[in-house]
Parts: structure tokens; sequence; C-alpha cells
């Protein structure tokens, strides 16, 4: 009977366990994850878990009693760190092997390190886990002082978490705006404002090149043109890149992420991979390749790799989307923004709800939506379908999305 071998426990590798369960698959699941703890939602890590308003049970994907229900042996604490593929074996740091038929990698990402002097200084902080999540929440208290590094979606959300805990909080982003890399300039620009008027002390072109200790435990953060902000807490938060060094070394081929294709198998038939280790195509953007964070791209490809190891018919592609949560603003983005040659936007500059549609012809590309589900979910449909839409009507927010997307909308 066939054996799978999940490497990987976390949103995207849990998932793998559980569709192939859901799909009829009658053989041997091992779920194997370096953390302590069971699958859990790392969104909510720098929002509600910071906060408290979320305990251990609340971020679980699935109760603990799951997994031996449906006879997946979940192996937790344990590191991978060789791939045999011609024995079809995975080698532990503990000195375990495991066996198998198929192997599915679900590494992840690992944060980007800045490569500074006093970076491994106490009080500096990344938050990609629980642990992390916990040891920083600890730190964070009324009056406090928070310094964040790195203006993108995890900083801001943890910013906006410590505020909310009533601390000191300054951003330092190195780029010339807040989501440089992700979003465009009016959906920055309501962040931007939003973030000071919840006083946030807000930095961009700030390169940060030193952290000194202080005299009292504290954190010195100086940038390349000599400002000093001095923080409690420093984190840093500039970014993540796919955890490919297991795959790597075990020769499949990676560019950036392990690359796969529309079923999520890498360059060996018997090896899957899924989430944000993989560089994937996207039907609904044309050709080539792209990495894509996100828990609905976990579940995709987690979907994919199920059906495919147990002879399902494959999924339909589905548009990427993504969300962040500052305060009361839901920021949703669907599709991706590559290839628009022009822009719409939808409702007033630097105010919620905010709409910003990037076409590339008469075809609508991604949608960025602030406090505008319907907006979002319009546009959603929309790059989905491929079907042409009026820009004069996208931009008027007196013509609903329904009315947009209809056929002579």
């Amino acid at each position: 009977m066939t054996k799978v071998l999940i490497i990987g426990a976390g949103h995207a590798g849990g998932s793998v366990a559980a569709f192939l369960r859901q799909y009829g698959f009658e053989g041997g699941i091992v779920l194997a994850g370096d953390e302590a703890a069971a699958p859990y939602q790392r969104p909510p890590l720098s929002k509600a878990w910071l906060k408290g308003e979320a305990g251990v049970e609340d971020l679980l994907l699935r109760p603990e009693s799951f997994y031996a229900e449906q006879a997946i042996d979940l192996r937790r604490g344990v590191t991978a760190t060789a791939i045999d593929r011609a024995a079809r074996r995975v080698a532990f740091a503990d000195g375990a092997v495991e066996t198998w038929d198929v192997l599915v990698l679900a590494t992840g990402s690992i944060s980007r390190r800045l490569s500074i002097p006093g970076i491994d200084l106490p009080g500096v902080m990344e938050l990609r886990t629980l642990v992390e999540a916990e040891a920083l929440k600890a730190r964070l208290a009324p009056g406090r002082r928070l310094v964040v590094i790195g203006g993108g979606f995890v900083g801001l959300e943890a910013a906006a978490s410590a505020r909310a805990l009533g601390c000191e909080v300054t951003v330092l982003e190195r780029e010339g705006r807040l989501l440089a890399r992700v979003a465009s300039e009016p959906i920055s620009h309501l962040l931007d404002t939003r973030h000071r008027a919840e006083g946030v002390g807000l930095r961009t072109g700030a390169d940060v090149v030193e952290l000194g200790a202080e005299a009292d435990g504290a954190v010195a953060v100086r940038t390349a043109d000599g400002q000093v902000v001095v923080g409690d807490t420093v984190l840093v938060g500039v970014g993540a890149l796919a955890s490919e060094g297991l795959a790597r070394a075990a020769g499949l081929t990676c560019d950036g992420g392990v690359v796969v294709d529309d079923q999520a198998r890498t360059s060996d038939p018997a090896i899957f991979a899924v989430g944000d280790v993989t560089r994937r195509p996207v039907p609904a953007h044309g050709p080539g390749l792209f990495r894509l964070e996100s828990v609905p791209n976990a579940l995709e490809q987690a979907k994919q790799a199920a059906a495919a190891i147990t002879g399902r018919a494959p999924p339909p592609p589905e548009v990427p989307w993504f969300w962040s949560d500052q305060y009361d603003l839901k920021l949703q983005i669907a599709g991706l923004p590559a290839g628009a040659d022009r822009r719409v936007v939808r409702g007033e500059p630097g105010a919620a709800p905010l709409a910003v549609f990037h076409l590339k012809g008469d075809r609508l590309v991604c949608v960025e939506a602030v406090n505008a589900p319907a907006e979002f979910m319009g546009g959603r449909k929309l790059i989905g379908s491929g079907d042409p839409v009026d820009a004069a009507r996208l931009a008027d927010p007196a013509v609903s999305m329904k009315a947009v997307a209809a056929p002579n909308g």
C-alpha cells in the first residue's frame, strides 16, 4: 500500500494530509514538522495572537484528535536533513530515517535576515512561528517601545497590534513607501495615512545599517543617514525566502522556490511540493512561474497534490488572492499586477472604501480593495473569467460591481 511522507506540518502540509483522507486515500500518511505544535494558522500571529484575542486552540487548523482519528502519523519537533531519491528515504536530525512511496515537500519559507552588525542582539526578533509570536507578545505592553524594520504586511500588522496594546511604535522602511513590492501607491498612501493617525512613527527611505546595545538593554537602530531610533524590542520583517535547501540538495529543480507544475509535481514525478516553498504556474496570468505566499495558495496546491496522488481529476485553477488586517482596515488583493498597462481607482484617494484595478488592455488582472468587499469579489470573478471590462464603469462607484461584470457591462 502506498505511503505518503509529508515534510512540513504547516498549513500546506497539514492540508495535504487532510485532503488525502477526504479524497479516499487509504495508505499510510506521515506528517513530519519541525515545530512542537500541531498544524496551525500563521496569519493570526501578527494580529489576534499578539493582542491576546486568540489562544492555541483558536490557531489550530484541526483539533488535536483529528490526526489519530484519520490515521495520520503526526511527528512533531523533527527536522528533515536529507532526501535520498534513489532509495526513497528521508533522514532526520535525530537519526531517524523514514521511507516513502510519494514525498510531499511543504517546508515553507524562512525569514530574510539582515546582514548588519547587532542583528543577533537580545531584543531583536522575527515573527514567523508560534514560538516567536509568543516571545514578542510577552514584550509588548503600554509604554514599551517597538521598532519595526520593514513596512510589509507582517511588520504593519504587528505595528497595528502593538499600538492597540499601548506601545510606542516606529516603522522603518527602506523603500520610498510602504508595501512597495506588493501594493500600488494609492494603497500605500491610505495605509501610511492611517498608521500615522494611529500614532505610529513612520520613516520611509530609512536604510537600517547597524543595531547597538544600550546600557538598559534596549536596542539602538541606526540608519544610513545617521539617525537613531531606540526600542525595547526590534522586530525585523524584511520578507521571506523559500526554504528550498532540502530540495536543492536532493537535485530537484529550484529557482527561488521549488519549481512545480499545475499539479504541484516537482522535477521528480514521485515528489510534490506545496505552499510558500514553491514557484508555480498561475494559469490566469499566462506563462511564467510565480512564488505566492498565502493561505489560499497553500490550500489550492494541497488540493492539486492530493488529487494527483489519489488519481482524481485536477481541481479547477483559482485566482490567487491575499489579505491583511490593520486596525479596522481589511486589505484584499486578487490576481497579480504583472503585465498591467493601466490602473483605475474607484473611491476617494486616502480613504476607505477604496479599490484599485489593474488592467491589461480591457481585461482585469488584479484588484486591490480596502474595506470594499464587493469590488474584491467582483474583481476576482472578472480576473477568473477573463471577460472584457469597461474602465469608465469600473471607476464609477455609482455602478455596482454586479453591473460592471454583466455581459454588456
